[in-house]
Formats: C-alpha cells, structure tokens, sequence
C-alpha cells in the first residue's frame, strides 16, 4: 500500500509528519458549546483506529499518525483547518467535524482537494442530500434516519404531535424529515417552532405551543429535537405541559443530557446508540475497555467516532492504497462491523445506512440518567432513507 497519513491536527501549526507514515486528520469542534460530544467523537475514534488495527496503529507496517485540528463551532474555521489539512500535513483523508454547520462548509473543500471526508458526527440530510459530493462519505446517521425511528415510535392513530427544534441545518432538516415520516404515518403535526441555537429561557416558544396544542383532541406529543445545551426538555418540563394533556418527546443524547429524561418515565422516543442496547462483539469491547480506562461506559458520540475509525481502516485495506479513487471504490458499498452491528456505505450517496432503536424511559434509582430501554431495533432493512442528491 502506498504511503499514508492519519491525522488529527491540533491548532495550526505542526511539524511535517514523516512520509512513511500514514496520515488522517481529525477536523472537529473541540471548543465551543458541542465540545461534550467532540471528545467522545475522538475517544471513539482512537478505539475504532486500535481495535482494527489489533492495538498496533499500523496497517500493513505503516504508522498511522493521529493530528486533531480545532474547528471551534465555525464554519470558516473548519473550512480553513480542512484546507490546512489536506494541503500541509499530508492528509490523506479527514474525519470529522460535529457541527453540521461546519460540516456543510467542509464539503466543498473535500471536493476541491479530490479527498475524502468521513462525516461523523453531524447529522443535517443536505450532508449527503443536496451539498453532497462524491467525496464525502457518512458514517453518523443522518437526520431522516432518526425522523424515521422517531415516527416509529411516536407516530400512532390519535397522536398529535408539536415540533421545537434549534433553527440552523440540524434542527431545521431534522423537523423536515420528521415530517415527511409522519406523513407516512396516522399521526399529524400541528405546530412547528425554532428557537436560536443559544436559547436558554424557553417561555415564550413553549407558551406558543401551548396555545397551538391546548384546544387538540388525542394523544398530545411535544417532540424536541436539541443538540448542546440549554435543556429544553427540562425547562419546558419544569412549566408543567401536562396541564394541557401534553407529553414530552426526545431522541437520544448524551448520557449527562439524559438525566433530566429521569424526570419523564415512560417516555419514547428513538436513539442511535445506547450501551446496553447493541449486543456484538464490537460493542461487548468497546464497554469493557471504556469502562477499564474511563471508570464509566462508552456515550452517544463514542460509538459513533469508533465506527469511523474503523471505517476508515477497513477501507484502507479494503483499497490496498491511499489513492482517492481507489478508496471510493473500496468504500461505496462497503459493509463493516461496528458498535451498533453492521453498517453500510450506500454508493449512491455514502450515506451509512444502520440500526436506530425505539426506547421507552425507564428510572432506575441507583442510575443518574433515564435508561432508555429498548422496545424494538429499527434495522437497515427497516428504515427507508431517500437519496435525496440528485
């Protein structure tokens, strides 16, 4: 295989790495309000690299070397450390970042250099629908696939249903394709609200709610879409929806997000990824070890960072070489064993097509999160995703 580069550059300035290495950059938002669910995405990308490689960090006797590059929850600034990363240090492909503002600044770069970007974690469709490039590959789910678990889970006769999402690509493209799912379902919806990506007082959208839900007939659902802080569920919980026969509603999160889902037994919702769900080989590993070396159990983005970093080596000896065209044709396709089981590069769009899970909350006391136990596993076969790039 010819010589590569794995890396994951931090700050701007670094020192060549050595041309027999092989080099990936790590381009993701360390700073800002999603710097929670970056360090999960690097800790599960440095599993996923040791646990393909059988803990040596080598493919085929060639170093992988690992650089992390700060985004900061910028859009110029990760279009700018991709640039960097792709024209200075060697990168023959990145990872990267959280944000999908980021991210969809991102794309075109990868285009422009002919290298490939594995998207983890962001989540907008418009990543591999209408900004995507043949470049870019997904290894995160994308918004469709948790509107699709979500309708499972929520979209029942008699369901009426409001929507609070951030207004920016995340939320706005996740309440697109949750209405699209439910449209496919009995239920309807009755109101959507956006609320700015900093909101901390939720008064005056949820009042709004309120007022659009009060006068409904059936099963009320208020469903929250929310990445980062700010704790709408809490907060809104907190002003006591259910005087107006309403019941909160959530995908999954991290676990320090989860504790306030403790407040709300019974909920339902759909999750990507929760520890004790999975039942593989991969994830039986990643548990012990993460509990072994962090005293506590793999979260939301570990999962998902692990997925790509075993991704990109199967790839890479998949290709049996570090050339562009070759890992495209090695990865569209591609089908690899990851914490949630079986994944699979769509070659249509590189969207990786994978499990999601319906879960109902359960309250353990001795456990600082609400649990979300599972109800039933939405598979590949189970969850239609549109190919929405074209």
């Amino acid at each position: 295989m010819r010589k590569l580069v794995v890396a994951t550059v931090a700050g701007c300035c670094l020192a060549a790495p050595v041309a027999a290495d092989i080099v990936i950059a790590h381009v993701y938002d360390r700073t800002g309000a999603l710097e929670a669910y970056a360090s999960q995405s690097h800790t599960g990308l440095m599993m996923g690299l040791e646990y393909a490689t059988d803990g040596t960090m080598e493919i085929d006797g060639e170093k992988i070397v690992v650089i992390e590059k700060d985004s900061q929850l910028k859009p110029e600034i990760g279009r700018a450390m991709l640039e960097e990363a792709y024209g200075d240090d060697w990168a023959v492909l990145a990872v990267g970042p959280v944000s999908s503002g980021v991210a969809l600044a991102m794309l075109p770069v990868a285009e422009e250099f002919e290298k490939i970007l594995v998207v983890e974690p962001a989540v907008a469709d418009s990543i591999t629908g209408e900004n995507w490039n043949r470049y870019i590959f997904r290894t995160s789910r994308n918004s469709t696939q948790d509107a699709v678990a979500s309708a499972v889970a929520l979209g029942h006769e008699g369901t009426v249903i409001a929507t609070l999402a951030q207004d920016y690509a995340f939320g706005r493209d996740g309440i697109a394709a949750f209405r699209d799912a439910i449209a496919q379902t009995p239920a309807r919806i009755v109101h959507e609200e956006y609320a700015p990506t900093d909101t901390t007082d939720f008064t005056a959208a949820a009042e709004r709610i309120f007022a659009a839900m009060k006068d409904e007939m059936g099963d009320k659902k208020l469903f929250i879409i929310w990445a980062g802080g700010g704790n709408p569920l809490g907060k809104i919980n907190a002003m006591e929806p259910g005087r107006y026969g309403i019941q909160l509603a959530a995908i999954g999160n991290i676990l320090a997000a989860m504790t306030t889902y403790k407040e709300l037994p019974g909920m339902e919702g759909a999750t990507y990824y929760y520890h004790d769900i999975p039942d593989n080989p991969v994830n039986d590993w990643l548990v012990r070890e993460h509990e072994a070396r962090f005293g506590g159990p793999p979260d939301f983005f570990t999962a998902g960072g692990m997925a790509a970093g075993i991704a990109v080596v199967e790839a890479l000896r998949k290709a049996d070489s570090t050339d562009t065209e070759a890992l495209i044709a090695a990865m569209e396709g591609m089908e690899w064993q990851t914490p949630k089981g079986t994944m699979r590069f769509r070659p249509e769009d590189h969207q990786a097509l994978q499990s999601m899970y319906h879960f109902k909350i359960r309250v353990d006391p001795d456990v600082a999160w609400g649990i979300p136990e599972l109800v039933r596993e939405l598979t590949i076969d189970d969850i239609v995703v549109p190919i929405r790039n074209n």
